[in-house]
């Protein structure tokens, strides 16, 4: 059935709300979407392949997803896309027909709508069809310039549909997905959080500035401090089952900026680059009544040695005036990756005014991470602001062995484990945790 153009681009509800705008904006929906998009809803700029919109539920991922669907018909014309959601039916009946759907909110990029070949036709020739999550070889034989996935973290067989997705997006000089979803445990979605080829913006469900206030406060008094809160709400990533943290766990640690107060020991976790990787640099102090504090996350990703060992430097000179008694902050590097190639790095890139020690872990990151995670469950443990990246990564690290969180590495993790282990050790002990060798003793 043919759709009828729309002479304003920008037509259609503002939100996820089926009433569409509030009565008092009638004029709201006739603006251009980059004017009216509220944060996390335009593409960002810079050379991606993929955006990824991970939010909670009433954001406007859908209404985003629509118009930046529209915006490439009409700038690049003739293509082929992908419109991939949890069923095919849901694809139809949310990303097609929905309130906030293409058909509804962008008539005027429309053609006609086939629903016997769940196929969209746009002005300029451009065709979407639809496809499920759950029948990742329905892909095969098909190409693409674009894809939207929607609610990827619902796909029943998420990974090897966008395993397929990725062989089929090969049109045009840059292919491009964009995914908007609210986020889960899903392995998958981790590694596209992760990848250096993903632009993310997130959001929560109070970013919409088109909710009602009624929803809003029934939403924020019974969900907001709960797991179901984080997640449908906030959009945080759930932690995978095991792990040593989770965000409950993580709230009740944190408290604002540090207000001053003189430290008995400061130390820098460093756990080096793996080739082009992060450079993990984490501060934390122990302070005379014995309790911890992470202070500040520098890690750096994809630099030379001389640029993290310089962020190194920076970090413990910067953190120098919390110690007392002309005490020095001390920086502890992991030996295994390169051994005392680390601390040359720093001390002949910064000078040897830096108190150096190398750690060596016999064990893996998670095993070596489970005293610290007990600090915390202790209430001993105080995390100053938000980590965003930082706590991901914790929240990670699984019980008895293993990392499920964004990356390959828990680099920043890891190195606050190193910085809190140095930090906990009473001098006495030969070992400072499961695994782990103290400064002074060499590796094996």
């Amino acid at each position: 059935m043919p759709a009828g153009r729309c002479s304003q681009p920008g037509h259609g509800p503002i939100n996820d709300h089926p009433f569409g705008p509030a009565e008092d904006q009638p004029d709201e929906a006739l603006r251009p979407w980059s004017e009216r998009a509220h944060a996390g809803q335009l593409e960002p700029e810079g050379d991606h392949d993929q955006w990824l919109i991970l939010a909670g539920r009433g954001f406007g991922k859908t209404q985003a997803g629509a118009e930046w669907l529209a915006e490439q018909v009409l700038a690049h014309g003739k293509m082929r896309i992908a419109l991939i959601s949890a069923t095919v039916e849901e694809a139809r009946d949310v990303m097609v027909l929905g309130a906030t759907g293409i058909m509804t909110i962008r008539p005027d990029v429309l053609e006609k709508w086939v629903p016997s070949r769940g196929e969209i036709h746009f002005v300029g020739g451009s065709i979407g069809k639809l496809f499920s999550g759950a029948n990742p070889e329905r892909l095969r034989g098909f190409q693409f310039h674009l894809a939207w996935c929607d609610e990827l973290a619902k796909w029943r067989k998420a990974e090897a549909t966008w395993d397929n997705l990725q062989f089929a997006l090969r049109l045009g000089e840059r292919p491009k997905a964009l995914i908007t979803t609210t986020p889960s445990a899903s392995p998958i979605l981790a590694d596209i959080l992760a990848a250096r080829n993903t632009a993310t913006t997130r959001g929560t469900t109070f970013d919409n500035p088109h909710l009602g206030a009624v929803f809003v406060r029934k939403m924020k008094d019974k969900y907001g401090a709960t797991h179901k809160g984080k997640v449908e709400l906030y959009g945080e990533l759930p932690p995978p089952p095991g792990a040593l943290w989770t965000p409950e766990m993580i709230a009740e640690s944190r408290e604002g900026e540090p207000d001053g107060t003189a430290m008995e020991s400061v130390a820098i976790g460093v756990d080096p680059p793996a080739r082009d990787g992060t450079c993990g640099i984490v501060v934390c102090g122990r302070d005379v009544a014995g309790n911890y504090h992470v202070l500040d996350d520098h890690s750096i990703a994809a630099s030379s040695p001389k640029i993290w060992s310089s962020k190194v430097a920076d970090a413990a000179r910067s953190n120098q005036d919390r110690l007392e008694d002309g005490r020095s902050v001390q920086i502890v590097a992991e030996g295994n990756q390169g051994g005392s190639m680390v601390r040359d790095v720093i001390l002949q890139h910064e000078g040897d005014d830096l108190s150096v020690g190398l750690v060596h872990a016999a064990v893996n990151k998670s095993a070596r991470a489970e005293p610290i995670a007990i600090l915390f469950e202790r209430g001993k443990v105080r995390m100053h602001r938000s980590f965003p990246e930082l706590e991901r990564q914790l929240c990670g690290l699984i019980a008895g062995g293993g990392y499920e969180g964004p990356g390959s590495s828990p680099d920043r993790a890891d190195a606050m484990v190193w910085a809190l282990t140095k930090l906990s050790d009473t001098g006495t002990r030969r070992r400072v945790g499961p695994g782990i060798r103290s400064f002074d003793d060499p590796p094996d």
